[in-house]
């Protein structure tokens, strides 16, 4: 099973949440692009391990960069990840979804002191159809 098809459901479905949008816009990615415009979240690692059979546990971390001047903006968008995930149901391509959840989230300044990043670490257990 690949990740891929997770992280495109959870990018639809953050896509979709109106309080996501709002700050992001559609800069939401489920790879992170080359050269972004800030502030935008994209899937910036993801793991995998079988966990019994065919049943999938996958980690993936969102990072959010906020170009903003302090952490508000990088806080707002991982509050409202977190809510959203909170109850999201994605579609995934020829998975079925048995959880979901926010495993980690943090705020903090990134090494270029002008962003701040947010970091949110999504747990999912899947299975197939």
């Amino acid at each position: 099973m690949s990740d891929q098809a997770l992280a495109d459901g959870l990018v639809a479905a953050l896509k979709a949440a109106p309080a996501i949008t709002a700050i992001l816009g559609q800069r939401i990615y489920a790879r992170a692009p080359r050269v972004p415009t800030y502030p935008c979240l994209a899937v910036s690692r993801t793991e995998s391990r079988i966990v019994e059979g065919e049943v999938v546990e996958h980690l993936l971390t969102l990072t959010c960069v906020s170009k903003f001047g302090g952490p508000e903006e990088a806080r707002a968008v991982v509050a409202a990840v977190r809510a959203v995930i909170h109850d999201a149901r994605p579609t995934i391509a020829g998975r079925r979804l048995v959880n979901l959840r926010v495993a980690y989230a943090d705020v903090f300044p990134a090494a270029e002191r002008e962003l701040t990043l947010g970091i949110v670490r999504v747990r999912a257990v899947t299975e197939p159809l």
